[in-house]
């Protein structure tokens, strides 16, 4: 293991993925910002579709975030026709959150502008490398209980 003395702040792994990881999440915002979302909502969208929660709480609680945020998130979405928002008939104080196929659509275009600064993102590595790129994300990921591909 190398010691503080040995590395500048620079090298360090924590860094150099939180740099590249905020300039990519600004290159993805700067293209959502053309259907009106953000990288946030898209989430919203993603956890819907893949039916990993559906109430406005487990939506928080999945994503990492303050509740509040969620309700102002689903308000967006509700208001671009993407979601609808159903009073829980098993509990009438927690309401639930469908995505509507105008929803779906505005998600794949999502994904689909993901997938684009995917391949900007990997044209500067070969196709090994960009494998073993994805296995060692997909490692991190489960490490830290976030979502991994299947």
């Amino acid at each position: 293991m190398l010691s503080v003395n040995d590395v500048n702040w620079t090298e360090t792994l924590s860094f150099r993925l939180g740099a590249l990881g905020a300039v990519i999440s600004d290159q993805y915002a700067e293209e959502l910002a053309e259907v009106g979302l953000k990288p946030k909502h898209v989430g919203v969208l993603g956890v819907l579709d893949a039916g990993l929660a559906s109430s406005q709480l487990e939506i928080a609680r999945l994503m990492r975030v303050a509740p509040s945020l969620v309700v102002s998130l689903a308000d967006h979405l509700e208001s671009k026709g993407a979601i609808q928002r159903l009073r829980d008939p098993a509990d009438r104080r927690r309401q639930v959150l469908l995505l509507t196929d105008e929803g779906r659509a505005l998600l794949g275009r999502c994904t689909g502008m993901a997938l684009a600064l995917d391949a900007r993102l990997a044209a500067a590595l070969t196709p090994s490398q960009q494998a073993a790129l994805r296995d060692a994300l997909d490692r991190l990921a489960v490490a830290y209980d976030l979502p991994a591909r299947e």
